[in-house]
């Protein structure tokens, strides 16, 4: 919606500000420091004044998760948002916001999260969630120990069977992203790792061993979006919003219709339709990937290949992918949506240091796409940047 209300005379919308809180081991702070923090530094990196922020989405802290936060920062909004759809709570975020804003019922909106929950389980505070509960139609599934992790490994087993796609493929996805992170500072696991490593590791869940799984870490990021008014007086250059969508699909597995197929074929279909761009034209793409599947039958429904083709292509290496090394191995303190924004911004701005994607004759992208997915393929939010 933001990019048709942009082509009838709304505010253009840009990211002016992106920043990650202290990630991977903070055994000393808690979610609102880490929302403070990683507040603060967008702001900062914005130049832009806090007094101009009117408009505030958060999540994941409570029922009141917004209002708490927002007090606990010092903002009064005038604009709120606190949907909370799992992973891609921070895609479908950008694109309420961008709409708000492009509209003129906000005029710069800080979307903020933060969590310790690596911090929380080694401290005691809370365990490992194996599920989203068992309340509703969910009561059905969970009895059964259909955990999390065996809701994804399921559908991964569908996709080798209807398509081929073989575990070596799905390993080749973390060994890039721990690639991508070697060259990622503030990666919380650096040290490379081969295909031998990712097979031979312990299993999880057929066929997912520990390292087709993501990491948990602490950690917090924060995106200010603001009315195209605000640029001029932004420290950086600004990264356009062009189009957004999403879309959610099921909550049980009974009523998911095809286990090779994600959300992300409809929000990413509506972003690029949006965005006015092909799936061709995009140069670099940050996506969720809780687990290995999840970027190869993204990176399928979002267009980049033909379905039962993700294996391949994400062997061909031809799109950058994850390039801070994603939620297998940079960061992933719960919904790990924010950060795929944050480095698409960076990527964008030509401040990704050593993991910076150029084209051949050097000169920096012009177009990146971040897809946050929730759940067990539950949700998805996919938003277009543009550069400038």
């Amino acid at each position: 919606m933001a990019a048709s209300l942009l082509r009838t005379g709304g505010r253009r919308v840009a990211v002016v500000g992106v920043a990650l809180a202290d990630c991977g081991r903070v055994d000393g702070a808690t979610p609102y420091t880490l929302h403070a923090q990683a507040a603060r530094r967008a702001l900062a990196d914005s130049g832009l004044d806090r007094s101009v922020v009117d408009g505030f989405a958060s999540a994941g802290t409570g029922v009141l998760a917004p209002v708490e936060v927002a007090e606990y920062l010092g903002l009064r909004p005038t604009w709120v948002d606190s949907t909370s759809v799992g992973g891609s709570t921070w895609e479908v975020m950008a694109a309420h916001a961008a709409d708000a804003i492009a509209a003129g019922h906000a005029n710069a909106v800080l979307l903020v999260y933060g969590s310790t929950a690596r911090a929380d389980i080694k401290a005691g505070r809370r365990t490992g969630n194996l599920s989203f509960g068992a309340r509703g139609p969910l009561q059905f599934e969970v009895p059964y120990g259909h955990t999390l992790i065996a809701k994804y490994a399921m559908a991964a087993r569908r996709h080798m069977t209807e398509h081929g796609t073989t575990l070596e493929q799905l390993a080749e996805v973390a060994v890039q992203a721990r690639e991508n992170a070697a060259r990622n500072p503030e990666a919380m696991f650096r040290d490379p790792v081969t295909v031998d490593d990712v097979l031979s590791g312990p299993m999880i869940a057929d066929p997912f061993t520990k390292l087709h799984c993501c990491i948990r870490s602490d950690g917090g990021a924060a995106v200010l979006l603001a009315a195209e008014e605000y640029v001029q007086d932004s420290r950086a250059a600004p990264v356009t919003i062009l189009g957004t969508g999403e879309h959610v699909s099921h909550a049980t597995m009974s009523e998911w219709p095809d286990f090779t197929v994600s959300p992300a074929a409809v929000s990413g279909r509506l972003a690029f339709e949006r965005a006015g761009v092909r799936p061709a034209d995009i140069e670099l793409a940050e996506i969720y990937d809780a687990f290995t599947y999840m970027t190869l039958v993204t990176l399928e429904d979002l267009g980049f290949c033909k379905k039962g083709e993700g294996g391949a292509f994400v062997q061909s290496r031809e799109l950058p992918v994850n390039t801070d090394g994603g939620g297998l191995s940079a960061q992933h303190p719960g919904m790990r949506g924010l950060f795929l924004l944050v480095e698409a911004v960076r990527q964008l701005r030509g401040e990704a240091g050593e993991r910076q994607v150029r084209r051949p004759d050097g000169t920096l992208p012009e177009l990146a796409v971040a897809s946050g997915t929730g759940g067990w393929f539950c949700s998805s939010g996919t938003v277009v940047l543009g550069r400038g």
